[in-house]
């Protein structure tokens, strides 16, 4: 049954010193970052197939995260905070999926929807950070459309009038700087902003709020692939009256009217927090508005559809972890068993009587092939993805100033990274299942690593993106040089 969704209070850890003042404890360095990320794959790695089988909700891979800082460092750079790029969060996404690509994938959603005020925001707010004591503003935005689909007939609504108040555009405090808030207040996203894949899904809807304070009414139910069970605030997407523009809002999940049934049957990603939430009746107030998606696409400012690229490149950065995380695993598990048991003479014993080497030396050559050719894979795709990481970063840079045609380019950059990485993930993973079968220390069931999570953990993050539409897109673009359809959907 479905229950509101409540989670333990994390303690805040101090990562680092910091000078007084600051608001947020997090490294003084962007250098720092590396050896944080490291430490925290290294712990995560120790206990990853326990954590695996467990199958719990990830409450105690978030506050490990929490502890590291890492939630807080996608952050736009202020006097009391330093943000570091896109790069490095797509290293740390990279490097904590080869040790859990779960708690990877929880990163990667966390980050994308971090940038959701600076994406779906009015670009002269998009920067401004939140305060509680600012004053009101009026604001003017599209009004929504009725259930019918009719447009109001006020066309643009302001902060004046009683059916003013009840628009997003309705006297409010600034939108939240969502990345900046995040940081502050440390929380964790997840949701999603993108409309129901299937026609068929409802998708959420928000209705005006009664009284002269404005703001909105949530309802309806949605799927979410990552962080729902954890998280502590959720940024979804929603249309007034099921129609129309798509508003971006930030939730509560402790509000009495949030209910969230956690994914119990997946057959990978079993600690990304998947689960279904329930909407029923909760109120969010005006300034808890993040943006406007127009519900025409050609209306979207190219800036703004770097959204799902930036979340499909950060999943694609977690399908590259798992081949990685899965190669070096299986490295250590073929050393170790080429080694051979100890000569008889003990550990300086003397060598094969003809001078050669003694058996289980590593000179294999089938088995050299075999880690020739995944190797060769896995360093392929970290140069697709490394290509498109950097596109990606220039264009978020550009912010407003971005075109058409570079966004396209980035498009396709990034549709190329995803193709390549996870048809390179599928593969690495399903050979090593081979390679290491047999090899002492390899089968899960008798305690060891467990391939086959590497295994499933690539086929769940792969399942749901289709190769074919996106090497259709690369295909058209570079024939006709056709531009990619400007789509949320990721």
């Amino acid at each position: 049954m479905s229950t509101p969704r409540k989670s333990p209070k994390r303690p805040a850890v101090r990562t680092a010193s910091a000078p007084a003042g600051r608001a947020v404890d997090r490294p003084a360095d962007d250098e720092i970052w590396p050896r944080v990320t490291r430490e925290l794959a290294d712990d995560l790695a120790v206990d990853a197939l326990a954590r695996d089988r467990a199958g719990k909700a990830p409450f105690d891979e978030v506050a490990r995260l929490q502890e590291a800082g890492l939630p807080a460092l996608l952050t736009a750079p202020g006097p009391s905070r330093r943000g570091a790029d896109w790069r490095a969060a797509c290293a740390v996404v990279r490097e904590i999926s080869a040790a859990d690509s779960s708690v990877g994938e929880l990163l990667a959603h966390h980050y994308a929807l971090s940038w959701s005020s600076r994406f779906f925001g009015p670009a002269h707010e998009a920067h401004t950070p939140y305060r509680a004591d600012a004053p009101p503003e009026t604001a003017a935005v599209p009004a929504p459309e009725d259930a019918s689909g009719a447009e109001s007939t006020s066309g643009t609504e302001t902060a004046s009038g009683a059916d003013g108040a009840r628009r997003p555009g309705a006297a409010h405090r600034r939108p939240l700087a969502l990345d900046v808030c995040t940081a502050e207040e440390r929380w964790l996203l997840a949701g999603g902003v993108e409309p129901p894949r299937a026609a068929s899904e409802p998708g959420l809807t928000l209705t005006p709020a009664e009284g002269s304070g404005g703001g909105w009414i949530l309802d309806g139910r949605r799927a979410f692939a990552s962080g729902v069970t954890v998280a502590d605030r959720l940024v979804v997407g929603a249309r007034p009256g099921g129609t129309g523009d798509l508003l971006v809002v930030l939730v509560d999940p402790a509000h009495p009217g949030v209910f969230t049934d956690a994914g119990t049957d997946r057959v990978g990603q079993r600690l990304a927090g998947a689960g279904t939430v329930t909407f029923d009746h909760v109120p969010v107030p005006p300034e808890h508005v993040l943006g406007v998606l127009p519900h025409d696409e050609h209306a979207v400012a190219p800036f703004t559809t770097l959204a799902p690229l930036a979340l499909r490149l950060l999943l694609t950065q977690v399908g590259l972890g798992i081949a990685e995380g899965a190669l070096a695993e299986a490295r250590d598990i073929s050393r170790a068993d080429q080694a051979g048991p100890v000569p008889a003479g003990g550990a300086g014993g003397p060598a094969a009587g003809d001078g050669t080497a003694p058996a289980g030396s590593g000179d294999d050559p089938y088995l050299l092939l075999a880690y020739g050719e995944l190797a060769t894979a896995a360093h392929a795709a970290a140069a697709v993805v490394e290509r498109a990481t950097d596109a990606l970063a220039r264009g978020l840079h550009t912010e407003w100033s971005l075109t058409l045609e570079e966004r396209a380019d980035i498009s396709v950059l990034v549709a190329a990274a995803e193709t390549v990485t996870g048809r390179a993930a599928v593969h690495i993973t399903t050979r090593i299942l081979e390679l290491v079968d047999g090899t002492a220390g390899a089968d899960s069931r008798g305690g060891g690593p467990g391939f086959d999570r590497f295994w499933r953990n690539a086929r769940a993050l792969t399942a749901p993106t289709r190769a074919d539409h996106r090497l259709r897109d690369i295909g058209d673009h570079y024939l006709n040089g056709t531009h990619a359809r400007l789509t949320l959907l990721a």
